[in-house]
Order: structure tokens, then sequence, then C-alpha cells
């Protein structure tokens, strides 16, 4: 973690947001950027909102027509960065321990898959068979759980998955993996559905200011933390912000410390992995040191500490027009000073 670069603290003339954020301003290099996300152009496909936080100030912000900052937008897989934070809620309470066995009631004693902690879920390396895959037309795992047969038990679905490697020895993106973290929660405070979610509401959303969060339960009363926690752009923005602060939000503290150095320290991958991951958060999606939460279609709030920013960036782009997404995204973060 020595390697890290530091989060900064939020400015002493900045409130934190309450309703309203305080308003700042963006180079002027930035109008240009949000000029070309918002024609729409093939490259990036739609944008439906931005929201930008510098130094604590919601410097700039755009939505596309019929859209505004009342809009409540789909997260994605962004949600799968509210588990982490909903898991450091838990630590936080001391209701669990990561690096124990992952509470899996389908598990028995005597299973190899008793070998696998929350700590390798929330690192995407528990070694679960689980295909990751968005497509109809395609075998999918993901599809299935959310969708169709697992639907009503999302993290039973994911459970009932054998291991296809050793955990520990593979990293492998997983819906499946986030389910059974977000259920871990539940079991651990013995709460769910509207328990779970006043829980959230009391230790994470109202303390943020997030009065527009939605997240979304299963039949079986779990959070479904792959994909589902709806919001408007400056809420998502607040999320951020938390992260941006190290877990802290107006004097309080709300995320264990070190919780969101954990989720920024990289995990070990396959060579051949083309992106970065720590713990239920990306890395280096806006350059070196910056940190993520990412989700289908080009969800992004992205933080990037050695320039005291959040970029949120929501839309509906096709797999193949992420890079150029992720490319506008750090062209718009170099228009702010280092610290």
């Amino acid at each position: 973690m020595t390697d890290l670069p530091k989060l900064p603290p939020q400015p002493a003339d900045t409130p934190w947001p309450a309703q309203d954020w305080p308003q700042g301003e963006a180079p002027g290099a930035v109008g240009g950027l949000l000029d070309y996300a918002f024609s729409q152009p093939e490259e990036l496909r739609e944008t439906h909102a931005v929201a930008i936080i510098h130094r604590g100030r919601l410097v700039a912000e755009r939505y596309a027509p019929g859209m505004s900052a009342a809009a409540t937008l789909p997260s994605w897989s962004v949600a799968k960065s509210m588990t982490q934070a909903l898991i450091g809620l838990v630590v936080a309470d001391g209701k669990i321990d990561i690096h124990a066995p992952a509470p899996v009631p389908e598990w028995p004693a005597d299973d190899p898959r008793r070998a696998i902690t929350l700590d390798l879920l929330l690192r995407m390396s528990g070694g679960l068979a689980f295909t990751e895959e968005y497509h109809a037309d395609r075998p999918s795992d993901t599809i299935v759980m959310l969708f169709g047969d697992g639907k009503d038990d999302v993290a039973r679905y994911a459970a009932n998955k054998p291991l296809a490697h050793a955990p520990g020895t593979f990293w492998s993106y997983s819906s499946g993996t986030a389910n059974l973290v977000a259920r871990a929660a539940s079991i651990a405070l013995g709460k769910f559905g509207p328990d779970l979610e006043a829980y959230m509401r009391a230790r994470l959303f109202d303390p943020l200011g997030m009065a527009s969060a939605t997240p979304k339960f299963d039949a079986a009363g779990t959070f479904i933390g792959s994909s589902y926690c709806f919001a408007t752009a400056r809420d998502f923005a607040r999320f951020g912000l938390l992260y941006l602060r190290d877990g802290m939000w107006d004097g309080a503290r709300l995320l264990p410390p070190g919780w969101v150095d954990y989720a920024r320290t990289a995990t070990f991958q396959q060579p051949t992995d083309s992106a970065s991951y720590g713990a239920h958060w990306w890395l280096d999606v806006a350059g070196p040191g910056s940190f993520s939460a990412n989700g289908f279609q080009g969800q992004y709030v992205v933080v990037v500490p050695d320039r005291d920013l959040v970029v949120v960036r929501l839309g509906a782009t096709s797999d193949d027009a992420l890079q150029p997404v992720k490319d506008w995204i750090t062209a718009v973060a170099a228009c702010f000073a280092k610290i």
C-alpha cells in the first residue's frame, strides 16, 4: 500500500455536499470535451449524464435531452463497488472477518470451496466457475442469474457453481461472486431485504445525502450487489467523493481505516488480463493511481486522487466503444492540474 497515491482531505474552504453541491468552475477545455460527448458521436455512443467534482466542488455537469440532475440512472456493476462499501460497514461493526472462509451455507464443511475467503471473493479470485457474458445469443451465467432461473436467489445460483480453479490462483471477473459477497453482509448482520436496505440507508446513503439511491433485492432478500443500485449522477459522485476522502464524510469516519486502500490495492491477475483490479474496484482507468467503479454500457465513477477529482459518466455504450470512453475520461482528468 505504500505506493498508493495519497488521498486528499476535503479542502477547509469547501463545505461537504448536503442537499446541494458547493459549486466551482472547471478548466475551459472541459467544456469542449463535454460538447463532444453530448454530440453523441459514434466513437462514444450515448452519453446520458456527466458530473465532475474537483476539490469537493461540482465544477461541471451535463445531461442528454430528456434527462436532468433528478434522473435516476442504472448502476449496473458500479453496484459492486457499493457492495465493497457495504462489507466495509460490516467490518467496522466487527461482524465479519474478510480473511475467514466466506459464509456460504450451501457448502458443507468438507467442501473444497470452503477454502474461499471473503477477501478472495472481493478480489474476484475465488476460483468458482462463472461465465460473465452479456449477450443473450451466447452461454451466459450472468443473464441466467439476473433474468432467468437464478433471479429469485442470485447468491444460491452462484454458490452452486463448482470450482474451476484452486482458490486464490486465478482472477476471473464474476457477477455471481459479487452476489455472494452481498449475501455475506446479510448473513453477518442477520438482515435481508427491507432490513438490509434500512441498514444501507442509515449507514451509507443517508450520511452521504444519497437520497436517490435505490438498491434492488431478489426474492430471497439478497441485495443484487452485482448490478442494481440506481442513483442520480450527483449521488454517484457523492459515493466517489467518499472514497476520494478515504472513507471520511464531514468529520465522521464511515468506512474502516485502510478500507479504501484495500479497495485500490492491485490483485494478482493473469498476464493476459488487459485491465487492473483491486477489491471490487477497477484500477488505472484514468491513469496510474486512479480507481473506479465501472458498470456495463459505460457507467463510470472514477476517482483520481492526485488531481482531487471524481468523474461520473453514465450512458449506453457497447463493449467495442468502451476504450474511447475511458480515453475521454482520461482527457477530462488531464484538464485538471495535479496537486
